[in-house]
């Protein structure tokens, strides 16, 4: 039914009153907000999935009632929460049940694992449609099943930071969180994602918007101290730092959990769950490209090359034999 469909506007405010609260302002005090709605950002491949599922499992482990909703396309969030086993997405899901004429329901999609509550929004197949458009309507469809009655203390939102369309920077362009977590390591590309991150954090604040970053983690910290260096200069903590471990690419490639007490690595999460509870939302310092590179070696980023203007007999090159000029010389009188 027509009337069934959530209209886009009140769904926009819906979400706005989910995390209505200015917290941004308020770096000394915890986020006093029931549920606390989080958004997780990185550059892909850099770990957001692996530190998001160990990290709600630790959450659930110590007692509380989280939610992980995987928001990028690949799907690879749950995959390692539920040991390689790919879910059902949301809209690959929806899409048959249309097609069958049938309404989706809360197990169709949303899987239970050691406490945690996970789904994966899916996305379209390359070249077939916007993943950005996709994200909109999973959460419309969340918004359908009742996403705003839910009972969860966290609700963990992971997104690719390197995919600027508008569906992925909904919970900041929408207040749909109250705070952003970024994931990197000590290379420039995962920084210069972070950054854009805090960037669009910033921009939107401008604009009215709630929205703080939390801080950063670290992944695959090898120890040379770049990814510290940019949240100091941003001014943002550092909730972790997960060490570049041949233990740990071992067990995250088995899709093995490492976020519990039973593990070696447990109470690294244990300590980044404490972390994340309580971390404020504060508003990032975002960085110039050259303060951004200053971050490194000169000679690794390309950071003391001198931009040579081009000359339009360089753009002409074989071309640039010279012409007969109709140009009027008077000699000196």
């Amino acid at each position: 039914m027509k009337d069934e469909v959530p209209n886009l506007k009140e769904f926009d405010q819906r979400l706005r009153d989910e995390a209505h609260e200015d917290l941004a302002d308020i770096v000394a005090e915890e986020p006093t907000s029931k549920t606390q709605i989080i958004a997780i950002y990185g550059k892909g491949g850099i770990g957001k999935s692996f530190t998001l599922a160990n990290l709600s499992h630790m959450m659930a482990e110590q007692g509380k009632r989280v939610l992980l909703i995987g928001c990028d396309p690949k799907s690879d969030t749950t995959s390692l929460l539920f040991g390689g086993k790919a879910c059902p997405t949301i809209i690959e899901t929806s899409t048959k049940k249309k097609l069958a004429g049938e309404e989706v329901k809360i197990g169709d999609v949303c899987f239970k694992r050691g406490g945690v509550f996970a789904m994966e929004l899916g996305g379209p197949e390359v070249g077939r449609g916007c993943g950005g458009r996709g994200i909109i309507h999973g959460f419309e469809l969340l918004e359908k099943l009742g996403f705003h009655d839910w009972d969860f203390d966290y609700v963990l939102l992971d997104f690719l930071g390197d995919v600027v369309c508008g569906g992925f920077g909904l919970p900041i362009a929408r207040d749909m969180a109250q705070k952003v977590i970024l994931v990197a390591s000590n290379d420039l590309q995962s920084l210069y994602v972070a950054n854009n991150v805090c960037s669009a954090v910033e921009y939107f604040r401008k604009l009215g918007g709630n929205v703080g970053v939390a801080g950063l983690v670290i992944n695959k910290d090898d120890g040379t101290g770049e990814a510290a260096a940019f949240a100091e200069a941003v001014d943002i903590p550092v909730l972790a730092a997960i060490p570049q471990d041949d233990d740990l690419r071992k067990k995250s490639a088995n899709y093995q959990i490492v976020g519990t007490s039973k593990s070696q690595w447990g109470g690294l999460f244990e300590a980044l769950g404490e972390n994340v509870a309580v971390a404020p939302p504060v508003r990032p310092a975002p960085l110039d490209q050259d303060g951004l590179l200053g971050l490194f070696d000169a000679s690794q980023t390309g950071g003391d090359v001198v931009l040579e203007p081009a000359t339009d007999i360089d753009m002409r090159g074989k071309n640039a034999e010279p012409r007969p000029s109709l140009e009027v010389v008077y000699d000196d009188a």
